[in-house]
């Protein structure tokens, strides 16, 4: 994404934010997160639609979010929207390092194997199934390259946390 892009998306994005304080601050009964009511599965689009109307977002947007405790204890709380328009002005080709990177399945065992408490090279290269060192570095790479790896301290790896709910997103999405 090019700089104007970003500037223009960011300006969006603040004035949405000063919007919805505005409208926080006229009303006493403004509840930014929605209140799931019994028997209503689908509390959170109806929460994201509260949102947008407010914002005078008549396309619409989406929304993920997350609340995830991982196999090794850590918890990830997280949430990220974009209106519509946003999303379908945007340049998709932006995306495909991403999605090029998780669509090795070497690499998603990895994220997970790593989500699970395997953080070095050498933890990984002990895998069944995942190469050879070599090509377990030229993995860690691409995903770093990517944004769904960042080196800890003393070669470990680890999934940034404003990663990890948008990896799970993403696995879940494929999923459907």
């Amino acid at each position: 994404m090019d700089l104007e892009q970003r500037v223009v998306e960011l300006e969006h994005r603040l004035a949405a934010l000063e919007q919805a304080a505005e409208q926080a601050a006229g009303r006493p009964d403004y509840a930014p997160s929605p209140v799931r009511e019994p028997g209503d599965d689908l509390w959170a689009l109806h929460g994201l639609k509260d949102q947008l109307a407010g914002l005078g977002a008549d396309n619409g947007g989406v929304l993920f979010t997350g609340a995830v405790r991982t196999p090794t204890g850590k918890r990830y709380e997280w949430q990220y929207g974009l209106v519509t328009d946003t999303v379908l002005d945007g340049d998709w080709a932006d995306a495909a390092e991403s999605f090029a990177a998780l669509g090795q399945p070497i690499r998603l065992r990895l994220l997970r194997e790593i989500l699970g408490g395997r953080c070095t090279a050498v933890e990984l290269t002990e895998l069944d199934g995942t190469g050879t060192t070599g090509q377990i570095y030229h993995h860690l790479r691409q995903l770093s390259a990517a944004g769904w790896l960042q080196t800890a301290a003393r070669g470990r790896y680890e999934v940034p946390a404003d990663r990890v709910v948008p990896l799970l997103v993403m696995l879940t999405a494929a999923g459907r």
